[in-house]
């Protein structure tokens, strides 16, 4: 993409372009920050208004049987199963990703170790999302277990080994955009007779998924980055059916229970997936969230996440090729895979020094990416709303950022609560 026009005729080509319309974006704003919060479904206002005033206002405690509260959970969870290739069923939308992380890694380790207690290692990688390593770290330390972590990828398959539980892994790095083999690691683990458990936080909804067909055993996932959800919506969790029902999940809620309204003193799991749900489903952001995993939906008729694939590649590889070409001399050193194969859907360049100023009078311009230290600034490509044309004007703001030192200022320098 070497000109405006090139930018303009595959944006007059690309057949998601309807897509956009699906989304409020605000006018002038170039937002390559869906990898971190997706931008507000226009769907999303009016539902959630509809089950305010509607469903809690004039259904009030009636709502949670004539409005069907008590199946958003499975049926949101059934939807998002389309988009990582598992079965109605198999999933649930419920609690954040670190609680259910912690839902499901108890039950591999208990299923790995009840025929090989010997078994006492959590591997996973250095630069896996931290919250993924604080619960494998506390899970370890209260069993008696060991966190092994390999420094690079290519390290993984030598850690796992007879000695190995779970493979714990992020299939998108979140601070490189670095994509996993899920198949030949699942592969590796299962062969080595230990599980593998996948996040998908920075996968679902923006790089094609099939955990059945990869015979991973577990997966948690995001609600609001590319399922578009809304800040701090609910997240997933999945389970193969084979290890549904093996043991209890550690949260035994009453939502879990078989019979939540029989009242009973002691715990008697659901069947399948509804085991691993806990509390009282979050009816509001359910709701918003069902309308952001709709906006991915949509692109079914169009090819779906097929379709969707191919533009995130040709919008990232635009984008990592204009930044390397326009804005060279400047320090930045891409950490994104170059390799098709190998990258997700963001682009990621580091600086030594001045990353995070540099974001801040990017953002100041209205191209919206965000920093992650230490050094990292971060482009994340929804190819539901991103069109080829915010490619090259946001390459270009970066450029005269750079060339004209705007991020000396200092009220780029001034660091936030989040970056």
């Amino acid at each position: 993409m070497n000109s405006i026009a090139d930018a303009q005729a595959l944006d007059a080509a690309d057949t998601l372009a309807p897509l956009r319309e699906q989304f409020h974006i605000p006018p002038g704003l170039i937002y390559l920050d869906g990898n971190s919060l997706g931008v507000l479904p226009r769907a999303a206002a009016a539902r959630v208004q509809q089950v305010v005033q509607q469903e809690w206002g004039t259904g009030l405690i009636g709502s949670w049987n004539s409005a069907g509260w008590m199946e958003l959970a499975p049926r949101i969870g059934d939807k998002i199963a389309r988009l990582i290739g598992a079965g109605p069923g198999e999933c649930v939308a419920a609690d954040s990703t670190s609680v259910n992380l912690f839902k499901v890694l108890s039950a591999a380790l208990n299923i790995a170790r009840a025929d090989a207690p010997a078994r006492l290692r959590i591997v996973s990688e250095r630069s896996n999302f931290p919250t993924d390593l604080y619960i494998a770290e506390a899970l370890a330390q209260e069993r008696g277990l060991q966190l092994v972590l390999a420094d690079a990828a290519e390290d993984l398959p030598g850690l796992i080994d007879e000695r190995c539980a779970v493979l714990m892994l992020t299939h998108v790095n979140y601070s490189t955009g670095r994509m996993h083999d899920m198949d030949a690691l699942t592969r590796t683990a299962h062969e080595a007779g230990a599980l593998a458990l996948w996040d998908l936080a920075h996968s679902a909804g923006a790089v094609p998924v099939d955990l059945a067909g990869s015979g991973a055993d577990f997966a948690v996932g995001c609600g609001y980055k590319y399922l578009n959800g809304g800040p701090g919506a609910p997240a997933f969790a999945w389970v193969a059916p084979k290890h549904a029902e093996r043991f209890w999940q550690p949260l035994a809620g009453w939502m879990g229970h078989a019979a939540p309204f029989e009242f009973t003193p002691d715990y008697r799991p659901a069947a399948g997936i509804r085991r691993y749900l806990c509390g009282t489903p979050p009816v509001l952001s359910l709701a918003a969230l069902e309308c952001g995993v709709d906006t991915v939906l949509a692109a079914e008729p169009f090819g779906g996440l097929a379709a969707l694939r191919r533009k995130s590649l040709a919008l990232t590889r635009a984008f990592a090729d204009g930044v390397e070409a326009r804005c060279a001399g400047h320090g930045l050193k891409l950490v994104s895979p170059r390799d098709d194969a190998l990258r997700g859907s963001q682009v990621c360049f580091a600086h030594p020094s001045i990353g995070y100023p540099v974001m801040q009078a990017l953002i100041a311009r209205g191209v919206v990416g965000d920093f992650r230290a230490p050094d990292i600034l971060r482009f994340g490509f929804t190819p539901l709303y991103i069109r080829f044309i915010d490619v090259w004007h946001a390459v270009g703001h970066l450029q005269q950022v750079l060339e004209g030192g705007e991020w000396r200022e200092a009220r780029f320098n001034q660091r936030a609560a989040v970056t």
